[in-house]
């Protein structure tokens, strides 16, 4: 990923070519107005941060990207997979119980907050759609990324070999320890748990958060995927991290939004329209856990993000 600097904010953007038409950028922590465990550009409302300063922060974030708060759709994060297709009526509002959001409206942003979980950001270049998706190890254990592949093939015709993801900043398997129930679900959930999992002691593993969404997105068809390597405990003095900052800490942003179509030249034969399948056709995945396995509550206790 690309470090930018040359504005108050710092930001991290995709290098992959086709993303130029994806006005992108995952924000750090810095250069906010928040203070304590949550400094600076804090923008999760619910983690015990100040109110006003975190409606500065995102106040911040929108004027460094040229947005008003009313072209912006983000969710209620909840470590599930539900997908959300937003249109440019969703300005403004709050999807409940969502972890990921798509859309092929380049009127509308799309917003999610993160500190450890993955970002993952889908573009498909050819139907001009994009998606945005929070992934954690809960995610991965109920394939929020696969969902989002398949959302995005229902909704706007996407075909998994042509789109392109983007891995943000994450807890990196340097820094992510887990337990052998931890473990044990992703023995269900990747195609080879052995290249995302690594044992350490007894009853620990090593979790490779990144390897696992690579290797579901790879699974589902998706071939083009670009890595930013960059682990927010190692990095946590420009990223929150739930895990570094023993779970008193503030939450990032990424936020993705199509750029308007380019005009096809004249006398070009125009794309086949690609018919729409509505919503609720699309197959709900409740979760990859097998019978049997105890729930992710009582395997990890409160959540993080």
């Amino acid at each position: 990923m690309k470090r930018n600097t040359d504005q108050a904010l710092v930001t991290y953007h995709f290098e992959h070519a086709s993303l130029a038409r994806v006005s992108h950028a995952v924000f750090t922590r810095l250069g906010g107005v928040s203070r304590g465990p949550f400094a600076s550009l804090n923008v999760g409302r619910s983690v015990g941060d100040d109110r006003a300063a975190v409606a500065e922060n995102h106040a911040r974030i929108y004027a460094y990207l040229g947005l008003s708060a009313d072209r912006v759709a983000t969710a209620s994060q909840v470590h599930g997979n539900r997908i959300a297709i937003v249109t440019n009526d969703d300005g403004g509002r709050i999807f409940p119980n969502t972890d990921g959001l798509v859309t092929n409206q380049p009127g509308i942003a799309l917003m999610l907050r993160f500190a450890d979980c993955q970002p993952v950001l889908l573009y498909d270049p050819v139907h001009h759609a994009l998606g945005l998706v929070h992934a954690g190890w809960r995610g991965v254990a109920q394939g929020a990324v696969r969902r989002a592949v398949e959302t995005m093939q229902h909704a706007f015709g996407s075909r998994p070999e042509e789109l392109i993801a983007g891995l943000g900043p994450a807890i990196g398997v340097c820094c992510y320890t887990v337990g052998h129930e931890v473990a044990a679900v992703m023995g269900y959930a990747l195609p080879d748990w052995s290249q995302a999992m690594h044992p350490e002691g007894n009853d620990k593993w090593r979790l490779d958060l990144s390897a696992a969404n690579a290797q579901q997105l790879t699974a589902a068809g998706v071939l083009q995927i670009e890595q930013a390597h960059l682990c927010t405990g190692c990095h946590h003095d420009e990223f929150f991290s739930h895990r570094a900052d023993h779970g008193h800490t503030g939450r990032f942003a990424v936020v993705a939004f199509l750029q308007d179509r380019v005009t096809p030249p004249q006398g070009a034969t125009p794309r086949r329209r690609v018919e729409r399948t509505a919503p609720d056709a699309i197959a709900e995945i409740t979760s990859l856990e097998p019978p049997g396995l105890p729930s992710f509550e009582e395997l990890m206790g409160a959540t993080s993000a």
